[in-house]
């Protein structure tokens, strides 16, 4: 079966969400100075910190993903309601600084991945099954590139194919066993692979935070942009999944890439 226009249409949509600049350029202009040269500068022990509490907060989402998320009601996503908790979370993060950034995060995290989920659903996923559960955890490893990424290995597709075994080989052991086993290789490699890339968006977020003038409004906006970027992420993610079951996945990638 051949892409309807409204199915090209839906996959440009998709393309211009996952593949045009991400948050630090956005960031960039609210606070008037590239993020990236401001994360370059800072202290080791500030990037381990970020890294441990991006970690720490994918295992909570996963947690949060295998035990809450659900089927729920069809119908639009309730995005602004989710971007209003985010973003009262960013205004405690802007307020005290990057030693919040430990108990924000996981909370602001969490808030997004029941967003992604509810874009998910409104795109026809069945939310009682682990992949897709588990597809909506992935959506979080969609939004960070990082500078040493090659331009050919940075696209949507690309990081898909790069994550596509570690979600499948942590589908496979939650169908066996569950929750049971957190440390079991499958579930511990998942987790890596998606907190590696999440720290980088992490990162450009937690940076922006600590900007002096920045204060609880700025971190308030700054978290607002954080889960926008997110819901971009996970809505064109979940686009190419929907036509992917209704037509011949490499059709719709040809489709994808060719797409303006």
């Amino acid at each position: 079966m051949t892409l309807s226009s409204a199915d090209i249409e839906a996959l440009k949509t998709a393309k211009a969400y996952l593949e045009h600049p991400g948050l630090a350029a956005k960031i960039s202009m609210v606070v008037g100075a590239p993020i990236e040269k401001s994360i370059a500068m800072l202290p080791e022990r500030w990037r381990l910190l970020v890294n441990e509490a991006a970690r720490k907060s994918i295992e909570k989402a996963l947690d949060v993903a295998l035990w809450t998320l659900g089927p729920g009601k069809p119908g639009p996503p309730s995005n602004w309601w989710h971007k209003l908790a985010v973003g009262t979370t960013g205004a405690a993060g802007g307020a005290l600084g990057w030693t919040a950034l430990a108990v924000e995060l996981p909370v602001s995290t969490t808030i997004m991945l029941r967003s992604i989920a509810d874009i998910a659903r409104s795109e026809g996923e069945d939310l009682s099954t682990a992949d897709a559960r588990l597809q909506c955890l992935q959506v979080l490893a969609l939004g960070g590139r990082s500078s040493s990424d090659d331009a050919a290995d940075a696209g949507y597709f690309a990081a898909r194919t790069a994550m596509a075994k570690a979600v499948s080989d942590a589908a496979a052991h939650l169908a066996r066993r569950g929750l049971s086993d957190k440390g079991a290789p499958a579930i511990v490699r998942l987790i890596t692979q998606i907190a590696s890339r999440f720290s980088i968006v992490v990162s450009e977020k937690a940076a922006a935070q600590m900007v002096p003038v920045v204060g609880a409004f700025g971190g308030a906006l700054i978290n607002t942009m954080f889960i926008d970027h997110f819901q971009e992420m996970g809505r064109g993610h979940f686009i190419v999944r929907r036509l992917e079951r209704l037509h011949d996945p490499e059709e719709v990638r040809h489709v994808y890439e060719a797409a303006l």
